[in-house]
Order: structure tokens, then sequence, then C-alpha cells
């Protein structure tokens, strides 16, 4: 019999994947991942990783199956937390729950359930894999969920090959109404319990109260830019983000920290008395200035192309990886739940050129732009211009 360790969050996804892996005859143990002690910065004076703790117990006594938890919070604070106020603070804006995946669950997490004899570990995340063969040699494949609106592959964007032939994703063929009914039938205490919202390793959170803890604030100001500044008629907008200077356009307000800003960010500026919200287009840490434009359709929100250097690319294919000169036809998105969008990805000396057919809105550096063939996610990559 195979064992699986599963990682029980103490939500519906991950209780009903150990459900349906007992039905199929694995040996199942369930593990509370701990990755987070602070709670000086949650909304709330509940303490979201004990509530999930409970919940992922009753779910294992209910199942009748091994439960533990494991303390990773040195682990994330080192791979994690402190990635990202680097990030932050170097004007990037980081995605943690594709790291977490890359570096906890499948790495970290994964190495604990093997020395605990398992063949597998498991998660609630809604993907899928398979595998074919190439060469004689087995190559597996990340697949998108059934459930469209969950999709959740693109947080699985950074796993390797090793990774994934360690995984299982019971649910990635369901729909999320389906996995709901399962829970009710199975009478599990978290077939009703809402989706977690937040950071994947602290729940609900203010993220500048978060950021606050390393990140002073510093007083900086904020110049809005024009949509018809001439910078956007001598520029084609290509995979260079622009530089803009204070003289770019006028003062409409103060900050307390380029840093706690990202690109296409609405709220937090607090200036008003505009005819349409303004949106940060660009941000400068060494400035500490912000810049904003008027209105969802103003021309600094938007650019045509992306560039990943090469040693932030990662094929989870690695067959189809380009060589210099290559290119490919994909479907991309940079951001979760963003719908596909169409491109062509050149490999170049310095790294990887994606150009979009049509232009895309908040491209950020930091981010992780993951492009697919079809339903599968072939490779992924962090943003850097």
């Amino acid at each position: 019999m195979k064992r699986v360790v599963v990682g029980l969050s103490g939500g519906v996804d991950s209780s009903v994947a150990a459900s349906l892996l007992i039905e199929q005859g694995y040996e199942v143990i369930g593990v509370f991942m701990k990755n987070w002690h602070d709670t000086d910065v949650t909304i709330s004076d509940d303490c979201p990783w004990e509530e999930d703790s409970k919940d992922a117990l009753l779910v294992a006594e209910k199942l009748n199956i091994p439960f533990q938890t494991l303390d990773l919070s040195e682990d994330y604070k080192k791979k994690i937390v402190d990635y990202m106020f680097a990030e932050y603070e170097a004007g990037r804006t980081p995605n943690p729950d594709v790291l977490c995946n890359r570096e906890i669950k499948f790495d970290v997490f994964l190495d604990a359930a093997l020395s605990l004899g398992a063949d597998f570990v498991a998660t609630g995340h809604y993907c899928r894999k398979d595998e074919i063969e190439i060469d004689g040699k087995t190559t597996y494949r990340l697949l998108a969920g059934k459930d469209k609106k969950k999709d959740q592959s693109y947080f699985l964007c950074q796993v390797n090959q090793y990774q994934l032939s360690k995984a299982l994703f019971p649910i990635g063929h369901l729909e999320k109404s389906e996995v709901r009914k399962i829970a009710e039938s199975s009478d599990l205490i978290t077939a009703n319990k809402k989706d977690s919202q937040g950071l994947c390793f602290i729940g609900k959170v203010r993220l500048p109260d978060f950021l606050q803890q390393q990140l002073k604030p510093k007083t900086g100001n904020i110049i809005e830019i024009p949509s018809d500044n001439p910078i956007y008629e001598r520029s084609k907008q290509e995979h260079e983000a622009l530089q803009y200077h204070e003289n770019d356009g006028i003062k409409v307000g103060e900050h307390e920290g380029a840093h706690y800003f990202t690109i296409g960010q609405r709220k937090g500026l607090g200036v008003g008395g505009k005819t349409e919200p303004l949106f940060v287009i660009a941000t400068d840490v060494t400035s500490n200035s912000i810049y904003v434009g008027m209105g969802e359709n103003h021309p600094g929100l938007y650019r045509n192309a992306l560039f990943i250097e090469r040693n932030e690319l990662h094929w989870v294919r690695e067959d189809l990886g380009l060589s210099s000169g290559k290119s490919m036809h994909v479907n991309c998105r940079i951001r979760y739940r963003q719908p596909l969008q169409s491109a062509n990805i050149t490999m170049v000396d310095t790294g990887l050129l994606i150009k979009f057919e049509e232009p895309q809105k908040a491209i950020a550096a930091g981010q992780f732009a993951a492009w697919y063939i079809g339903d599968e996610l072939v490779g992924s990559g962090v943003i850097s211009a």
C-alpha cells in the first residue's frame, strides 16, 4: 500500500483530498504545517493557524487517520518572509504563494514526508498532473484544474520534475461545488468553511503593517503623470518599464514609503479631488517617489512585453526549453486568475522576452509570468523588467 502525507490546511479542499485518497486505497497521514507565530499584524484577535489546526485535527479524527503538526516557521522565515522583505525593499512585488509551494510544500514539507516513509505528498490544489514518455523516460506534466475559476496551476509554476513526481492533486479533476458536496456527504467539519484569504503564511493581514516590521515609513512625493505626456509618444513601451522623473508631472500628495506600493495599486494613495481614480504606474525606491496616472486606461498602466533574466527562468518541461534565437507561441498569465493571454516568447542571450498580442495592465517586477501550451503549464519566471 502506497503511503501519502496530505498537507491538511484546515480547509475544505485538503480535507476532501485526504478523503478521496483513502477511498483510492492509499495509507494516508495528515500533517498540518505551522508556518507563522507572530499574530501582531493580523486583522482580528483570532489566531488563524490555531483555528485551522483544530479543524485539520477534527478532519483527521473523522477520517480516522494519523495526524501531526509540523513547525516550519524557521524555514518559512528564511525562505519566504525574508525574501518578501528584500523584494519590497528593492521596489519589486513578490508572490509568496508561488515561493511557498516551491520552497516549503514541495521542498521542506516533502522532505519531512519522505522521512515518514511516504511515497507521495498531496495537497488540495486545483490542478492536475499526468505523465508521458519521452525517449524512454517518464516526463510529468502540470495541467490546469478542471474548475477554470479555481485553477491554481499558476501557484505551482516553479515546481520541477522531481517535485511533480512526488505530488498528488486529488481534487484537480473536480469543480469546487463538487468538492463541497463530497465534504458534506462525508460529514467533514470544513464542508461549509469559507476559503482562506490573505498571505499564504499569515492569513488575514494588513500588508503595510506587516512590511513596517522591517521597512520603516519614509515620507515621499506622489507625482501625477498626465496621459498626454510626450514620454508616451517617444516610447514604444516594449519590455522596458518607463523611467519617470519628478519633473515629468506634478506633485499631488505624499506617501509613507515607495516600497509599500505596487504597479496598478489604487487603494491607499489618499489623494482626492480627481474626476477618475489614480493608479500607481511606477515606483522608485531610490528617490522614494510614487508615480500615478488618472483612470484605468492611463497609458502608463500598459505594456506590450516583459523580460525575464536567464537566471530567473524555470522550465517545468525542461525538454521544451528554448535555445537562443528560438521562439514559441504560448498562452501566458502574469497573475493568478488572469485569463490566459496570447503571446510569443523568444529566448535571447540574456533571458526570455515575452511579447503579448494585446497590451497588459500592471506588469510588476518581482511577479511571476507563467506560460502554457493548451492546458499544460510548461514554464515560468520572475519578471525583471
